[in-house]
């Protein structure tokens, strides 16, 4: 065996930071977190993960145990202020600090924010890769602040990555088009799923199965959630619509949300779910909705299909690349159109049970996180 295959076949030792903390599911990037380090875990490479001290972003009753190690992970908690805009710029630089004086061959950045910090353990001689979940400065949750620090942390990864993972073609095409950076396109992968019988939703919510249609995300106005309730409440059906997340960072978009769907009984929030409750809603649903304005790459629209759910999605491209022809699809931002698919998914059962039957298959074979961690690997060493 020579030098250079000796090296490519040695185990890493990988710093991650950028997400919130693990293992939970306050968001997209907490599971891809999770998902890839676990795996490069137990193939033996040194993984450790800077967490973020503060409070789950839905509320404090959902904080877990602080655990120092999880399926081979070993975890570390960098102090955070927990404010909104706060907690990921002050939770970043500590990471990133310690990440530069630790015995690291890779520091693996997640999200453009927390890239502002890159420079740090790239000035130490360590290799650098970030992965953009999404061009977080146009999202809408956001002040003037916090957008221009996110655009920061662009322009940091940009300038200073070893390498940049995208997970959107379209992300891909507006890096090489501002910055004239080439990055590499690695979208996120799915499990298959077991799917459950309703119990839980059924004492909890009175929910049955193909009784619902299904939104299932963070609260946060980027993600449509204002055009799918007026649309929703013109719709003539008895099926329920089924609202499932928690807040992010601030509670009041969620409390105009409530307020939108005053006078509707069949408009249902089910606050931050998790575990088996999430997985019955998934399993359960007649269809799941995602009329998002803006996203990275949708794990929760791979995962609801990995269900064998019928998917109703807007057109944006992130949605639209993932989904090709085995979901359907209405003009993003436009009530009418929403407002018209949702009926016909109410009236024609056949049009519904159609995409269930192709789903699953298709999602779970075109996203593995096998092949996902493979190819990050590989940008890792190369």
């Amino acid at each position: 065996m020579g030098k250079e295959q000796k090296r490519k076949a040695k185990l890493l030792k990988i710093a991650v930071l950028g997400h919130k903390t693990i293992p939970s599911r306050q968001g997209g990037i907490e599971i891809v977190v999770e998902e890839l380090t676990v795996r490069m875990a137990k193939l033996g490479h040194k993984i450790t993960v800077y967490n973020r001290s503060g409070h789950h972003v839905s509320g404090k009753e959902f904080d877990s145990k602080k655990l120092k190690e999880y399926k081979g992970v070993r975890l570390k908690y960098v102090p955070t202020i927990d404010a909104k805009g706060l907690a990921a710029m002050t939770s970043s630089f500590f990471a990133a600090a310690a990440a530069a004086f630790g015995k690291y061959d890779v520091v693996h950045f997640h999200a453009e924010g927390p890239c502002a910090m890159l420079w740090l353990p790239k000035l130490f001689g360590k290799r650098c890769i970030a992965t953009i979940h999404g061009l977080d400065h146009q999202r809408a949750k956001w002040g003037r602040f916090a957008s221009t620090y996110i655009m920061l942390g662009e322009k940091c990864a940009a300038r200073f990555a070893d390498e940049i993972i995208v997970l959107s073609k379209g992300v891909q095409q507006y890096f090489l088009d501002t910055y004239g950076r080439k990055t590499v396109f690695i979208p996120n992968g799915v499990n298959r799923p077991v799917i459950r019988e309703a119990k839980m939703i059924k004492e909890k919510f009175g929910l049955e199965k193909d009784s619902y249609i299904l939104f299932l995300g963070r609260l946060v106005p980027e993600k449509g959630l204002r055009y799918l309730i007026q649309a929703f409440k013109e719709v003539k059906t008895d099926k329920k619509l089924v609202i499932a997340g928690g807040s992010s960072d601030t509670d009041a978009f969620a409390a105009e949300l409530q307020e939108m769907a005053k006078g509707d009984d069949r408009i249902l929030f089910t606050g931050f779910v998790q575990g088996q409750e999430l997985d019955e809603l998934y399993s359960n649903a007649y269809v799941y909705t995602l009329p998002s304005d803006l996203e990275g790459m949708p794990l929760s629209l791979l995962e609801a299909m990995s269900y064998g759910n019928c998917c109703l999605v807007s057109d944006i491209e992130e949605c639209a690349s993932v989904v090709e022809d085995k979901a359907l699809v209405f003009k993003k931002s436009d009530v009418n159109d929403l407002r018209e698919k949702l009926q016909t998914v109410c009236e024609k059962e056949d049009v519904v049970q159609k995409r269930k039957a192709e789903a699953a298959d298709f999602i779970c074979e075109k996203y593995n996180w096998d092949d996902v961690v493979r190819r990050t690997l590989k940008l890792y060493r190369r």
